[in-house]
């Protein structure tokens, strides 16, 4: 049998695993592992030697591992500043926020934080606010619900906002001014039509804060830790700008940093600074971390396979129009994830065919950064947010999916008319 045929239906067999996992009552961190092992193991069972598949996948590792311990210090980060009640200073100011108020706030600082660091990172910090701020849980999902989609609409216009437009910027595809410009509307469009969506679901609950919710009183340990764990969130780009190594180095720097003062703030005041790293590694979602892993490999393994090639040309030969093309990349991101799926299509375009910024370029940094909103996996901010509020995927499928979907084609169409009137 085709190798590609057998990728297809282990990959999607896993993928129903995942999917119904409330259902087959299987942890999905254990279908992603097995389905991404199972995978690679068709690779070289049906398709290439041995030798050739392990140094494919050691390349491939190489890039995981990144995403690994990025999402590694930057949960433990998090995870510290709330044991030391951080966020706490920020919950309190909002206390007084009713339920549609408090879903603009909570998009537009998504939305913007995501463009200054990354979407991934304003995910994991965002999601631990609103369990802070939102006692239901029923209530809580959609507003993380609104951050993953937030996130990468907010990523999608930023160059060192998702990881595809960084690929694209990097290989000089796009540039740092004409990104930001022509996608800061559709972007927006992309969050506004959710917001207005969510809003109608949320008209009955005046208000959703936690107001029962223990506040700190502020003192000057709590601020610090904050501060700290902003910092070294913000100090990502920062360094990957100045240096050029990877954003997971500066995460671990950050980390390390915030480590050593706590230890040797602990002598001082153990009242302020009883928790320690250990404390927060110990409460860090192992099983989210697995489920990037077996997620990512799988994927790799289709890429290394063939398939995410093959499905590129099919789509080039098949339809004329470039943009359609785009916009159907943007789709399939939902399922399969949209870094192998703008490589493949780099791999097949060049600037010699779409220059520098043309609108191919542009609508593809738009659409594979924000089609993954449409499903719960489709994009790292939501497998983020999945792990840490055990999000179901056909939950997320019944209720978000359309409304996700709605933000994508918005952010299409406000894109279209702005290049027709511009051109």
């Amino acid at each position: 049998m085709d190798i590609q045929i057998l990728l297809t239906i282990t990959f999607l067999i896993g993928y129903a695993g995942i999917a119904l996992e409330s259902y087959v009552k299987l942890n999905k961190a254990a279908v992603a592992l097995a389905t991404g092992v199972l995978c690679w193991t068709v690779v070289v069972v049906f398709g290439h030697e041995p030798a050739e598949a392990f140094l494919e996948l050691e390349h491939h590792l190489s890039q995981i591992s990144s995403i690994l311990f990025f999402l590694l210090g930057a949960m433990t980060i998090v995870e510290l500043v709330d044991m030391h009640r951080g966020f706490d200073v920020v919950t309190r100011r909002i206390a007084h926020y009713d339920g549609s108020k408090l879903l603009w706030l909570i998009g537009l600082l998504t939305f913007f934080l995501s463009a200054v660091l990354d979407n991934l990172t304003t995910t994991i910090v965002l999601v631990s606010l609103l369990s802070k701020i939102i006692a239901e849980h029923r209530i809580r999902l959609l507003y993380v619900s609104l951050v993953v989609i937030a996130a990468n609409a907010g990523g999608a216009w930023s160059p060192i906002g998702d990881v595809t437009t960084t690929m694209l910027w990097i290989k000089g595809q796009i540039t740092t001014v004409p990104i930001m410009t022509n996608l800061f509307l559709p972007s927006l469009a992309c969050l506004i039509v959710p917001v207005l969506i969510l809003q109608y679901k949320l008209r009955s609950v005046p208000s959703v804060v936690n107001k029962n919710k223990s506040a700190d009183d502020g003192s000057k340990g709590n601020v610090t830790m904050l501060i700290l764990g902003v910092a070294a969130l913000l100090f990502v780009p920062i360094f990957k700008s100045l240096t050029g190594l990877p954003p997971f180095v500066a995460i671990l720097l950050g980390l390390s940093v915030i480590w050593m003062y706590s230890d040797h703030h602990k002598e001082k005041d153990e009242k302020k600074f009883r928790h320690t790293i250990s404390d927060a590694l110990q409460k860090i979602d192992v099983p989210t971390i697995l489920f990037f892993l077996g997620i990512l490999l799988a994927v790799s393994a289709l890429e290394f396979g063939g398939l995410l090639k093959a499905a590129s040309e099919v789509l080039a030969e098949t339809f004329s129009d470039h943009r359609i093309i785009v916009v159907l990349i943007g789709l399939i991101s939902a399922i399969v994830d949209n870094v192998p799926l703008v490589a493949a299509a780099q791999g097949l375009y060049s600037l010699d065919v779409y220059p520098a910024d043309h609108d191919f370029w542009t609508l593809l940094a738009f659409c594979a950064g924000t089609g993954g909103s449409i499903l719960i996996i489709g994009s790292a901010a939501g497998v983020a947010a999945m792990g840490k509020e055990k999000i179901d995927f056909m939950w997320y499928l019944k209720t978000i999916s359309l409304v996700a979907m709605a933000g994508y084609f918005a952010g299409i169409a406000v894109y279209l008319i702005q290049h027709s009137l511009m051109s």
